[in-house]
């Protein structure tokens, strides 16, 4: 437990580590890289190169300083965090690295304003969370690896089968190496990906969401290639999964994580809001959904047009077959040859203003993921339409940036 005395230095000093803060995140990223460039194989170097992991580091450590007087608040974020670090594979020995170069960049940048008691609060504060984080990372990797088909680290797969869903997204499907069964997941959850990846001479990690229904025997996960334009270079990973990983080739895979997934219980309707890519997770809760007759979905899903509206097939038959399942399309650039009423329902971008009476179900639960401004504009509608924060799912697979 941290003394009040410590609760205090934190507090009191976390506005001129958030004044400071960018400047201190980058210089932490250049210390731990010089010191231990292996590292770089865990850390998404895109996002390095963008500077959206410094950004959101930065946030992350005033977070928890505000919050440091009433840690359960950040619960739901350590469990999301807890997930990824089990997934991405990090391991307790990890953790006094970062803390050593964290305060070594906290005195290269403040100096002789972070003093040695500044500096003694701030450890503590680290140690407590890095415990906390260690234990809950602990017990998943312990529940994966008891489960029928489970494993810890990285597993062998092989790509059984590779198949575009639109002109830019491709499933891959995916079998262990060793032939054995594979672990179940909640519909929603997501697996990472590691690839050698030439260009940068590191492996690279990305997660993906599974979106088909746990069989035991093989995943499916839908990559979208990120083709880049003048503000961001073309994805490392999903370029190459797109362009040159084919049908036999190995990659390797952790077990299913995240904590975004639907209660597969639960009789309650449920509403999924999607954009682009971001459909992937909802296509594995629906199917799971729909398997009770009595339980309503309702699935709003926005994309530029049908050359790019993944799976959209799949979504019409199932609408067409499923009197409980309702499925809302909005195109905001169709193509010529697109047909409103066939191809999608209503032009533009989603409005769920005017959905109003379509969306809001007695007792329903809403799932956002898409891209982060997407997610930050329909979250931000929900709430003005008076549905309750506890309702309201997301998740971010790149540094989390939703909250300001």
């Amino acid at each position: 437990m941290l003394s009040q005395e410590t609760k205090d230095i934190v507090k009191a000093t976390a506005p001129v580590l958030a004044e400071h803060g960018l400047p201190i995140i980058k210089r932490f990223y250049i210390r731990l890289f010089e010191a231990h460039p292996e590292l770089k194989n865990v850390f998404n170097m895109a996002h390095q190169e963008q500077g959206e992991q410094q950004t959101a580091l930065a946030r992350a450590v005033y977070a928890y300083a505000e919050n440091i007087e009433n840690p359960e608040s950040l619960a739901a974020v350590l469990r999301n965090i807890s997930n990824k670090h089990a997934s991405l594979d990090v391991r307790p020995e990890h953790y006094p690295i970062v803390g050593e170069h964290l305060f070594g960049a906290i005195k290269d940048v403040l100096g002789d304003a972070a003093t040695d008691e500044i500096i003694g609060a701030w450890a503590q504060a680290y140690q407590n969370l890095a415990d906390v984080l260690i234990a809950m990372e602990k017990a998943l990797r312990e529940k994966s690896s008891e489960a029928a088909g489970g494993w810890t680290g990285w597993r062998p797969f092989i790509v059984k089968e590779k198949r575009p869903d639109s002109s830019v997204i491709t499933s891959f499907v995916l079998e262990p190496a060793d032939g054995q069964p594979v672990m179940n997941f909640e519909p929603g959850q997501y697996v990472s990906v590691a690839v050698d990846v030439p260009a940068l001479k590191l492996r690279q990690i990305r997660q993906y969401s599974l979106s088909d229904m746990p069989n035991g025997r093989t995943y499916r996960i839908s990559v979208k290639r990120e083709d880049g334009d003048a503000a961001r270079p073309p994805g490392y990973v999903s370029s190459l999964l797109d362009r040159h990983v084919e049908v036999g080739d190995e990659i390797l895979i952790a077990a299913p994580y995240g904590t975004f997934h639907i209660d597969v219980d639960a009789t309650t309707p449920i509403v999924l809001i999607s954009g682009g890519v971001g459909l992937t997770p909802m296509v594995s809760m629906l199917k799971r959904a729909i398997q009770n007759p009595h339980r309503q979905v309702v699935f709003v899903h926005g994309a530029r047009n049908s050359a790019v509206h993944a799976m959209r097939d799949r979504l019409k038959q199932t609408a067409a077959t499923q009197p409980n399942f309702k499925a809302l399309i909005y195109y905001d650039d169709p193509l010529p040859t697109d047909v409103e009423g066939e191809d999608y329902d209503r032009r533009g971008f989603i409005d769920l203003n005017g959905l109003k009476d379509e969306i809001l179900l007695s007792e329903a639960d809403y799932y956002i993921c898409g891209p982060i401004p997407f997610m930050r504009l329909q979250h931000d509608a929900l709430r003005r339409l008076g549905i309750d924060e506890a309702r309201i799912h997301y998740e971010v697979f790149g540094p989390d940036l939703f909250a300001e």
